[in-house]
């Protein structure tokens, strides 16, 4: 059975209804500043590729940062920054030869003139060396980065770039 809800009921639950609809609508990024995306690195391609079997073949990745953020590059110009890196797990069967990443573009934040930070924005391109036994193999490799806005940074986060090998 149903009980009906009293007056006084409906108007605590409108309240509490209007409530939440209301925080919704505060920023979260400070002085009004939307807060950064945690999607803030996206995977463009490859998807497959054909590489030697058993030979370190040269594979480029592509990589886009949202508009309005930044990571740290590779070699970030603070030893306490997190610096932008891919791996292959051990498990995978394909190994990482070696990666080679683009030299980043130094920017100073609003916030603080004086410091030079080594970032990319925009697109981006890791040259990876793969090596693959013959066969198909799907390899879910990792990039990890930090994302930042001119005034705030998110934590670290590992996306997964997933690549389909094909060892020929």
């Amino acid at each position: 059975m149903l009980r009906s809800i009293k007056p006084a009921g409906l108007v605590l639950l409108a309240l509490s209804t209007g409530i939440v609809a209301f925080a919704q609508l505060i920023p979260t990024g400070g002085q009004n500043r939307p807060a950064p995306k945690s999607d803030a690195v996206q995977y463009l391609f490859p998807e497959q590729v054909r590489v030697a079997a058993g030979k370190s073949t040269p594979v480029a990745l592509h990589f886009r940062i949202a508009q309005g953020m930044h990571i740290n590059s590779h070699k970030p110009s603070d030893e306490f920054l997190i610096p932008t890196v891919f791996s292959i797990p051990d498990s995978e069967g394909v190994k990482l030869d070696s990666a080679s990443y683009p030299g980043g573009d130094m920017i100073t934040l609003p916030s603080d003139p004086k410091t030079k930070l080594n970032v990319y924005t925009g697109e981006f391109i890791i040259q990876a060396k793969l090596i693959s036994p013959a066969g198909n193999h799907l390899v879910q490799g990792k990039l990890r980065y930090q994302a930042c806005n001119d005034s705030q940074c998110l934590p670290p986060k590992t996306i997964t770039v997933p690549i389909d090998v094909i060892g020929k």
